[in-house]
């Protein structure tokens, strides 16, 4: 700091005193424009991201009110307006959820709280270009997972010049709950479900101080974010919040019905301690968070299924895109060639799902020619019949009426191709979000040449989210997909367009997805 000037200084010492500030003044004013941390004014104040390389980075923005003490199990409410600039330079806690759960799988490291309703925003600049806007909804079978993990991380997508927002929502029995105490007539059941749409609302009001576009919005996610991008094609309560959708992995796992969400939530209440059915409201609230999350895996769950019946999703998502009443907006959607590594994890046995289809009458031999190996065997018909096919019918409904592209993942990643029969489950994040390199949270390193793959996938993504056409100048075309001939692209060893991709396969097993519980579950 400048020590003060003397009230009577000598000439001499004014003399040097003005050089010094006759130096200063330039300084200041060619101080590199970057060197200022960027900031952006959102409906609710100031925030103060940080500047990192190329591109500013915003951590840690409330997008809703924290979803504590009365607040839990009640909708998402505007977060509160604050004075002066605050800072966003680091991510905010992580939803609650059973710790210890690896971040290469979708978990966190950081802090776990119930205070967790924030978003994260990566942009070439927060200035007032409009440039498409990309929103990302992490999977984890609606009981973990997170906005924060490096594996997520937006700023290759934004290098592009897209502007990249993650975000977080309730999970577990904080998430989807419907206790009697609570669930009155017209109740939520989805409050995770409503975090999303209460992003997603945030984002159309204050996005545009970002550098994005609020009426070029494309919402991605895998596997239980994969669910939610159909859930949101599917509420009435989404319509006008986003224009475009990518749908990594979904599955075909029935909806709980509200009597269903009901019954497990008493559970719930017993298992945590309280007087099931006949527990209060209050006594629920008062549960310390952390204990929803003891339950250990066998405990009474909802996960991975939304619940139909209230006003965020009334009809269920095959019901809904049957019946034509989705949004009618461009589509997404494909699976990878392992999905079976998350069988386990959802409850299902591949071996169980093999006897329960030949009992059905399913001629595997002739679906599966030359697969011989029962394991094998198990493995893609668990991936076809709950993953596979599920793409393959949502895509076949919605484009009848709506531009829809279809994808198959099957590039494994060169580390793991002595090991891995295929790409398992969210194996094709890395190279989609082009994060692989830099995220150091992969159980495999990813090499140059992964890398240099990623480069060619995450232009399809970028190109569908910036002009509504995965399409790319030089690189294979994407054809739409059709209900006759089951048009794919698939990203293999090349990048491949395919006709009739599995289609006898998946056709056999259309007929059992609205009872596939029974394919799935003693």
């Amino acid at each position: 700091m400048m020590r003060r000037i003397p009230d009577r200084p000598s000439r001499m010492k004014t003399s040097a005193c003005l050089l010094l500030l006759s130096l200063a003044v330039p300084l200041l004013c060619t101080r590199p424009a970057h060197a200022a941390e960027p900031s952006a004014r959102t409906g609710q104040g100031l925030v103060e991201g940080k500047r990192m390389e190329s591109l500013d980075v915003f951590l840690g923005i409330p997008f809703a009110a924290p979803p504590v003490g009365e607040a839990r199990w009640r909708e998402p409410q505007p977060a509160a307006a604050w004075r002066g600039t605050r800072k966003a330079d680091a991510y905010a806690a992580s939803c609650m959820q059973k710790p210890g759960i690896p971040v290469s799988a979708g978990g966190t490291a950081g802090a776990l709280s119930e205070d967790c309703l924030y978003l994260n925003v990566w942009t070439p600049k927060a200035d007032a270009g409009k440039r498409p806007v990309m929103v990302w909804i992490h999977g984890g079978a609606l009981v973990f997972g997170n906005g924060n993990t490096a594996l997520y991380d937006g700023s290759a997508m934004a290098r592009r010049g897209a502007v990249v927002v993650n975000l977080n929502y309730r999970m577990g029995a904080l998430g989807f709950f419907s206790h009697p105490s609570i669930d009155g007539a017209g109740a939520t059941i989805n409050y995770g479900l409503l975090d999303q749409l209460a992003a997603l609302r945030w984002v159309q009001d204050n996005i545009a101080a970002f550098g994005g576009d609020p009426d070029n919005v494309t919402i991605f996610g895998e596997s239980a974010g994969a669910q939610s991008v159909l859930a949101l094609y599917s509420s009435p309560l989404a319509k006008g919040l986003f224009h475009k959708g990518i749908a990594q992995s979904p599955y075909g796992i029935p909806s709980h019905t509200r009597a269903r969400a009901r019954e497990v939530s008493v559970q719930v209440a017993t298992a945590v301690g309280l007087p099931g059915a006949n527990a209060t409201a209050a006594q629920l609230r008062q549960v310390p968070a952390t204990r929803f999350f003891e339950l250990g895996d066998k405990g009474p769950t909802l996960a991975p299924g939304f619940v139909v019946g209230d006003r965020a999703l009334p009809r269920s998502i095959l019901d809904v895109f049957q019946e034509g009443k989705q949004a009618r907006l461009p589509l997404i959607i494909g699976s990878n060639s392992d999905e079976a590594t998350v069988a386990l994890a959802f409850g299902v046995d591949p071996a169980m799902v093999v006897e329960k289809l030949r009992a059905g009458k399913f001629l595997l031999g002739k679906l599966y020619p030359g697969v011989t190996d029962e394991s094998q065997l198990g493995r893609e018909t668990v991936r076809d019949v709950v993953f596979t096919s599920f793409a393959r019918r949502i895509s076949y409904l919605h484009s009848q009426s709506t531009p829809t592209w279809r994808y198959y993942f099957s590039h494994r990643q060169q580390g793991l191709r002595a090991s891995a029969p295929g790409v398992g489950h969210g194996g094709e994040i890395p190279f989609v979000m082009d994060s692989g390199a830099s995220c150091r949270c992969l159980d495999v390193a990813f090499t140059a040449a992964d890398s240099a793959y990623a480069g060619q996938v995450g232009d399809y993504w970028f190109a569908f989210a910036r002009a509504g056409v995965p399409a790319v100048p030089g690189a294979p075309g994407w054809p739409q997909d059709r209900a006759r001939d089951a048009r794919v692209l698939e990203f293999g060893d090349g990048i491949v367009a395919r006709k009739d991709f599995m289609k006898k396969r998946l056709d056999a097993f259309l007929a059992i997805l609205k009872t596939l519980d029974l394919f799935l579950r003693r």
